[in-house]
């Protein structure tokens, strides 16, 4: 069922915009250089970047409290950033160092960080949900108050896991935010011809989850749809799903040469870039007129590059860590 999903006048919280801005500016920075750094074989595994999707990350994140669960995808970098896991250690992850927040075992595809309620990237499609629905879980019965929040894509949607999740966070009203960022493609399909019913929001009826449509490249409506939501879930009217109408620029994986994709389709979202989208919205209200936000992108492309500069000094993990932390009989 589609349900509008809005806090009231007096609850609402003024949309942190410029905050927003410099949050996307830096998983833009990021995977940038990402991608560009494993084209040149600096980054070993695979890499596979949310180039264009920026502002899912950045408002979603943005609307959730210190404490809450976030379980992430492959393409994870941009919520990773946005829940303000530190970029020195994200980048020696990457680069597979010792000092790496997973200490070089969990690189692109498996970064986590229990300390900002990161629960974990993974290349398994869908199982973010019951990761989160598990969280949910656990913070109802321990009265905690804390929101689980799941991102996936909406190829993820033909899992069985997503409708056992959600089936299951529905019947147990779980404090859980489904959110899904429908960027068009599923792996290298066009996910509009795997259904009869392309939208997420209309499969969620069978469930009894209420959801909301959203456009996923406007920064400030992913921001105060997911605040409304994450209150609701955590007043405990259940779980809650945001279908964010979003694209990615580059293909499932760094160096794919999407040749599914028709000709002009990317340049016609380009047209809007969720930064470029932003940025014209705070030059318009006097936040931070074009020569600020060049500021703003300039300083996350320096933040960048130091910790790529500090990754590449870093030794890798000694031998003897590679059993460390593995357990088994």
């Amino acid at each position: 069922m589609s349900t509008s999903v809005q806090a009231s006048t007096t609850d609402s919280p003024a949309v942190p915009e410029r905050e927003l801005f410099a949050t996307m500016a830096l998983i833009r920075a990021f995977e940038t250089r990402v991608a560009e750094l494993y084209r040149d074989g600096e980054i070993p595994g695979f890499v596979h970047t949310s180039l264009g999707q920026e502002a899912v990350a950045a408002g979603v994140g943005e609307a959730l409290a210190d404490d809450d669960y976030v379980a992430t995808t492959h393409r994870g970098h941009g919520h990773c950033l946005a829940r303000g896991m530190d970029v020195d250690a994200m980048m020696a992850e990457l680069f597979a160092r010792g000092a790496g927040i997973c200490h070089g075992k969990g690189g692109s595809m498996h970064v986590a960080d229990p300390s900002h309620g990161v629960l974990g990237a993974n290349a398994i499609v869908g199982a973010s949900l019951p990761l989160a629905v598990g969280a949910g879980l656990s913070s109802k019965h321990l009265s905690q108050g804390r929101v689980a929040v799941a991102f996936f894509g909406e190829g993820a949607v033909n899992q069985g896991a997503f409708h056992e999740a959600v089936n299951l966070a529905a019947i147990w009203s779980l404090p859980v935010l489904l959110v899904c960022e429908n960027n068009i493609y599923a792996e290298f399909s066009d996910s509009r011809t795997l259904t009869r019913v392309p939208s997420v929001v209309e499969r969620c009826a069978a469930y009894g989850v209420d959801a909301t449509a959203v456009d996923g490249n406007d920064v400030a409506a992913v921001y105060e749809l997911a605040s409304a939501a994450a209150a609701r879930c955590r007043a405990g009217e259940g779980p809650f799903l945001i279908e964010a109408a979003t694209y990615r620029w580059h293909g499932h994986y760094e160096g794919d040469p999407q040749p599914y994709k028709p000709d002009g389709e990317e340049a016609s979202w380009r047209e809007r870039d969720p930064l470029e989208v932003s940025g014209k919205r705070l030059a318009a209200v006097g936040e931070a007129s074009a020569a600020e936000q060049a500021t703003l992108r300039e300083e996350a492309g320096a933040r960048v590059e130091a910790a790529i500069e500090r990754a590449r000094s870093l030794p890798a993990p000694d031998l003897e860590e590679a059993y460390a932390d593995v357990f088994g009989d």
